[in-house]
This record gives structure tokens, sequence and C-alpha cells, in this order.
């Protein structure tokens, strides 16, 4: 991968001629951006530390991709600008994003609420309902993010007439300024609101006041999650928790719309909120999708690919996890010489291939 055969200096493997030579006498036979075969293997050939047939070997088999590519036909075929006019976001193509998204989605809960119906005032709330850049999910680095629509686009789109969306922000991403600047990189702002926590939740309960449904958007933004975006506490994010707990309080039916790229604790609203569709993060027809999902239009039959823990405790859990010398029995939960927690059961919050449906 990009600057790997570098990396395995610090691994303390050698300086950059000794990885470089490792590596290539290991079967790697492209050396990505680091510049340790370009720079070092001349060398190494010269010491006998490589030879020139495993150099021929690695240039051989670059050539055969690119000749299975067609590149020795057309060595621009990828360069060519009329191409993406063509095959990328075409109408066809965005039909199959919005199924796979509608797909992926995993309803954790719902005690009714869901489906919701094309009718009456929808407030559709939270520091994740009108962001376009979020869409997409991490390193969509070829996306063109003003392309996917906001959650509060899509869902009016999708009803048209025959309902009234109204949307408020509620909150912003996370009570500290500085995380939500580190978890909203490369163009992904959610131009935070400086008014106070106060003013943004009031403004929000007022939205809500008028509105038949609360559909609140929450969750992780995009860049909370994927490489080098490791977090030590899972729970839905301060200022995220108080906006829907004031939500409850209102006693309308209240539908928790998820984006994560990540199992988070939602012990808290598994117990509390009526319903939660966790949909990840679906690519630039997301905001179609989770209305297709929200309304009915299509039946939700995604489950989970990774075990959600009931608190942070828990990890690692995973489904297949081998039997101790103590395991623990039936009925005997809390027996102290056994394989358990004193404060919580040994079961997964919602375990791997969790995922309800509306049938």
């Amino acid at each position: 991968d990009y600057t790997g055969i570098n990396e395995m200096i610090d691994h303390g493997m050698g300086d950059q001629q000794t990885v470089a030579a490792l590596a290539l006498n290991a079967g790697v036979d492209m050396d990505m951006v680091s510049d340790a075969f370009s720079g070092t293997l001349k060398k190494s050939v010269e010491e006998g530390k490589v030879s020139a047939a495993a150099i021929d070997a690695a240039c051989r088999r670059i050539l055969e991709a690119k000749y299975k590519l067609g590149l020795f036909d057309n060595p621009y075929k990828y360069c060519d600008v009329n191409r993406p006019k063509k095959q990328i976001f075409t109408k066809e193509h965005r039909a199959i994003a919005r199924k796979t998204a509608s797909e992926s989605f995993v309803l954790l809960k719902n005690e009714g609420v869901l489906p919701l119906s094309k009718k009456g005032t929808i407030a559709v709330v939270g520091p994740l309902a009108n962001t376009r850049s979020n869409m997409p999910g991490t390193w969509s680095v070829a996306a063109v993010l003003d392309n996917a629509p906001s959650l509060v686009e899509g869902l009016r789109e999708v009803v048209g007439d025959r309902a009234k969306v109204v949307t408020a922000k509620g909150s912003n991403l996370i009570g500290d300024a500085d995380y939500e600047k580190r978890a909203t990189m490369f163009g992904r702002e959610l131009h935070r609101d400086n008014r106070t926590d106060r003013e943004l939740l009031d403004e929000a309960l007022k939205v809500a006041a008028g509105a038949d449904v609360i559909v609140a958007a929450l969750g992780e933004s995009s860049e909370m999650s994927g490489e080098s975006s490791s977090r030590t506490n899972l729970e839905m994010p301060d200022v995220q928790r108080a906006l829907l707990q004031e939500f409850l309080k209102t006693g309308k039916p209240v539908v928790l719309v998820l984006f994560t790229g990540r199992p988070l604790v939602l012990t808290w609203e598994e117990e509390h909120v009526p319903a939660i569709l966790n949909v990840w993060f679906g690519g630039s027809e997301a905001a179609y999708a989770i209305s297709d999902v929200l309304f009915g239009d299509v039946n939700p039959s995604g489950k989970l690919t990774a075990t959600f823990p009931q608190n942070v405790g828990q990890i690692p859990l995973f489904y297949n996890h081998k039997n101790t010398g103590r395991p623990l029995q039936e009925g005997r939960w809390f027996e102290k010489f056994r394989s358990n927690y004193l404060d919580v059961s040994n079961e997964p919050l919602y375990p791997f291939g969790y995922g309800l449906s509306y049938t």
C-alpha cells in the first residue's frame, strides 16, 4: 500500500535499501510512492541482494496487468475525459447505487413507528440531517460531494407535495469544537453553528412541535470512521444524546436514523427510542435509499456484519469466540468463578447477523 515498504523501517526491519530488497524478494512487484525501489534496487543488484531476474519478473507481472487492461492498444484509455461522462453517475448506475444502499440498512428496532406515511408534517432534525458532503462516507475521494443530496433534500423529493418536511440542526456534531474539526476533515465540514446548545435545541423543538413525527439524523460524521479515525468512546456524542432525549420528551413518534461506520454503543437508545434505522454511509444515493426504507417502499433487509456491544468494555466481542475453561452456565449468571462480567451479561446488544424487517 501507499508508502507501505518504507513503513517497514519503523518496524525495525532495516534501512530503506534493506526493506526494499525484502519486499521485492517476497513478491511485491510495485512500490507505491515511497521510492524505495527506484532509489535502491540498482544498488541492491550490484551488491547481490536482489537479482535482475526478480526485477524482470516484477516488471513482467505489471506489464501483463497493463496488457490485460488494454493499455498497450490505448495507453490513455483511462484518461479519456469523455469516458466518465458516459459511465459515471449515470441514471442506470445511480439506480443500482440506490437499490444497493437500501439493502444495506439495518433496522435495529421498531415499535410500530415505521414505515412512515407520506403525509402530514415530518421534522428531520440533527447535525446530519442536511449535509451533502457526509452522505458518501469516508474515502470517497473521487466523489463530487455536492452531487449527493442531503437527507432532507432526498425526503422532500420523495414525498413531493404529499407531505411537508421541516428541518433544523438541533445541535452541533460534538460539543467540543476541536474534536468536531478533526471529525470533519477533507471538505466534510458541518459548518459549526456558534449559537449556544440551548439556542440550537430550542429552535429544533420549535420546529418539531408542529410535526407529526420526528426523524433524528444523528451519529457519526463520515470522517469519524475509517483509516486513522479511532475512538475511545463509542456512545452517541454528548450534544446529540441531549437532543434525542428532548425529542423523546415531546411524546411524538421518534425515528433515529443512525449514521455510523462502526458498531456503536446504543444501550440507552435501544431502551428509549422506539425506532432505530442504521444507515451506515450509503453513498451518493443514500438520501433516496433512506427515504425508500422509511416510507416502506423498500422492506429493510440488512443484517449486521459486526457485533454491537452493550458497552465499550465488552470489546473485543464477536460471535465465534472460543470457549474458556470456565464457560458461563445457564442460570448461573453471577457465580463468581465463571467467565462473566459482574455488571452486564455476556451477550451483545445486537449480535452479528441481527436485523429486523417490516414483515
